[in-house]
C-alpha cells in the first residue's frame, strides 16, 4: 500500500484578484505561502519518496513551503502537470467574463469538460496530458510501495482526480479544489483506490 496525495498550489497574486491565470508564471502572494506550510503540517505524519510538481512558479514554490515542514524530497518538474492554458481569457477577471458572455457561458469555460476557450485548452486537453504523464511516471512508484507526493493545478489535479475515481464527464463541472486543497489516497499495489481523504486547514 501507498500514499497518493494530490495538493493544489496555495493562493497566487492572480488567485489574488480573481484572475484567470492559466500557463502565466504567477508567484504566490504571502498567503498562499502560509497555506502551504500549513499544508506541510497537516502531511507530515507521511513520509514522502518522492515528488512530483509543474513547471509553473507557483506549484513549485508551494511544494518548497511543504518539503520546509516534511523534510527533503526528491522532486521531479513536469510541464505535463501545468495548470490548463485559458487562451484568449488569461488575465481577465472572472466576474467580468460573466458578466459580458453570461452565467452560463461562463461555467462552461471554467468548468466545463470539453468546452474551449477562444486560443486555450480544454479540461479535456489537460486529461490528455496529465493522466498519460500520472501512467507512465507516477504510478509505477506507487505501484512499488512509495508514497508520492502531486502538487500541481485545480485544472491538472481534476483531471487525475477524474481519472482516479471515474468521475463521468457530466458530474465533473461539480468539482473544484480549493488554493491548498489537500487530497490523500491510499493506493494498492494495483494502482486502485483504498481509501479517500480530503484535509483542509
Amino acid at each position: 500500500m501507498a500514499y497518493l496525495v494530490l495538493v493544489r498550489h496555495g493562493e497566487s497574486t492572480w488567485n489574488k484578484v480573481n484572475a484567470w491565470t492559466g500557463l502565466t508564471d504567477i508567484s504566490l502572494d504571502e498567503e498562499g505561502r502560509d497555506v502551504a506550510k500549513k499544508d506541510g503540517e497537516l502531511l507530515k505524519d507521511i513520509s514522502f519518496d518522492i515528488a512530483f510538481t509543474s513547471a509553473l512558479r507557483r506549484a513549485q514554490q508551494s511544494l518548497e513551503e511543504i518539503k520546509g515542514v516534511v523534510g527533503e524530497i526528491s522532486t521531479t518538474e513536469a510541464a505535463a502537470l501545468n495548470e490548463r492554458d485559458y487562451g484568449d481569457l488569461t488575465g481577465k477577471n472572472k466576474l467580468e467574463v460573466e458578466e459580458m458572455y453570461g452565467e452560463d457561458q461562463y461555467l462552461k469555460w471554467r468548468r466545463g469538460w470539453d468546452e474551449p476557450v477562444p486560443n486555450g485548452e480544454t479540461l479535456k486537453d489537460v486529461y490528455g496530458r496529465a493522466v498519460p504523464y500520472y501512467q507512465e511516471n507516477i504510478l509505477p512508484e506507487l505501484k512499488t510501495g512509495k508514497n508520492v507526493l502531486v502538487v500541481a493545478h485545480g485544472n491538472s489535479l481534476r483531471a487525475l482526480i477524474k481519472f482516479l475515481e471515474n468521475i463521468p464527464d457530466e458530474e465533473i463541472p461539480n468539482l473544484e479544489i480549493e488554493t491548498g486543497g489537500i487530497y490523500i489516497y491510499q493506493i494498492d499495489p494495483e494502482g486502485k483506490i483504498i481509501s479517500k481523504e480530503i484535509k483542509k486547514d
